[in-house]
């Protein structure tokens, strides 16, 4: 298998993605190198879970090719699979189990060593506050609880390739931090890479090396905070945030500005 470090660990090219008469992906393209954590932003339903699905293998694309570390997922799903930590929007468990038996689980599919699976699990546990919760069957967890779960199962493997699908949905901002410390120790020392989508701006803006923003099932621009300002405003410099940057790209701004006009006739028009 190759290995982080040499190439790129996603490759697609012209993905397309059709759900009947809807095009959830039109002709995408991406590419993310290890040492990356690239953000993944768009509206709703401009493709972004679905990119994610694709590269992790449960859904195949229409069109295109997608290439993680070499291997199509479609086609080496076992090599695919093993390379990557997925966290989804919305978490999947088996929830009459307790953490405890859930991460022996995952770990017993991965082939891992069972004392250095204990090893590395007993930190990350620790770290995300799961140990009084370890024996308790996963369905009576709160919702932040249950992602710190999957966090964990995600990272137990150490996995060149973070998939993070929201992956901040319910956690308090202790483990918020963790997680993003986490993904920077990923890639500065593993060499790993991370794919992340959110809706959290600040996030972004703050721990993403690279950003791609998707509209209409495409990257319509993608680069750093400086890259996608100039790519808004066609100048170099500028001070505006990526909120402002990503409407403008997306080309909400106007649509923004014309609701909030409406409203504000709605509201406060004087009687």
């Amino acid at each position: 298998m190759s290995q982080a470090g040499f190439g790129p660990i996603i490759e697609a090219s012209g993905v397309v993605k059709q759900y009947g008469t809807v095009t959830a992906l039109s002709g995408l393209n991406l590419k993310v190198v290890p040492g990356e954590i690239y953000g993944v932003l768009g509206p709703n339903g401009a493709g972004k879970s679905t990119l994610i699905k694709i590269i992790n293998g449960l859904i195949e694309p229409t069109s295109g090719t997608v290439k993680v570390l070499g291997y199509d997922p479609s086609t080496n799903p076992v090599e695919v699979k093993s390379s990557i930590g997925y966290v989804s929007e919305n978490s999947t468990l088996y929830e009459s189990l307790s953490p405890r038996d859930f991460f022996e689980f995952v770990a017993s599919v991965r082939k891992l060593d069972p004392k250095l699976a204990n090893e590395r699990v007993a930190r990350l546990a620790t770290a995300f506050g799961l140990n009084e919760y370890y024996d308790s069957p996963i369905a009576t967890l709160s919702m932040g609880t249950k992602q710190k779960v999957s966090i964990v199962a995600a990272l137990m493997h150490e996995p060149p390739l973070l998939l993070l699908d929201e992956p901040l949905n319910g956690l308090d901002a202790k483990s918020s931090r963790i997680l993003k410390d986490l993904i920077s120790f990923h890639t500065e020392k593993n060499r790993g890479a991370v794919l992340f989508s959110t809706h959290i701006m600040e996030v972004a803006e703050h721990i993403c090396t690279r950003i791609g923003i998707i509209y209409q099932g495409k990257i319509v621009a993608e680069g750093s905070l400086d890259e996608l300002r100039q790519a808004a405003s066609g100048q170099q410099g500028g001070s505006a945030t990526l909120e402002e940057v990503f409407l403008k790209l997306t080309h909400e701004e106007e649509e923004i500005a014309e609701t909030v006009r409406t409203l504000r006739e709605a509201f406060f028009a004087s009687k």
